[in-house]
């Protein structure tokens, strides 16, 4: 069974906890963080960019519009 815990910490107490970490721990909670920011700033993105407008369809087709001049321009040269 999991227990939710809920600790009130300031963060020059989190600080201080993780000055106590080992090495390899601090390194894993960095990727740890920098994940969370990444997904975190991709989320922003992805929702800056969210639309009704756009179909799947319509996607589809510029991508083949997209292909078929990239197949042209290869056939030229």
């Amino acid at each position: 069974m999991k227990a939710d815990l809920n600790i009130s910490l300031t963060f020059r107490q989190i600080l201080d906890l993780v000055r106590q970490l080992p090495r390899q721990q601090k390194i894993r909670l960095t990727k740890e963080l920098e994940r969370e920011g990444i997904n975190t700033t991709l989320s922003q993105i992805l929702q800056a960019f969210k639309t009704d407008i756009l179909t799947q369809k319509m996607i589809d087709q510029e991508v083949e519009i997209v292909r078929q001049e990239l197949y042209e321009q290869s056939q030229k040269h």
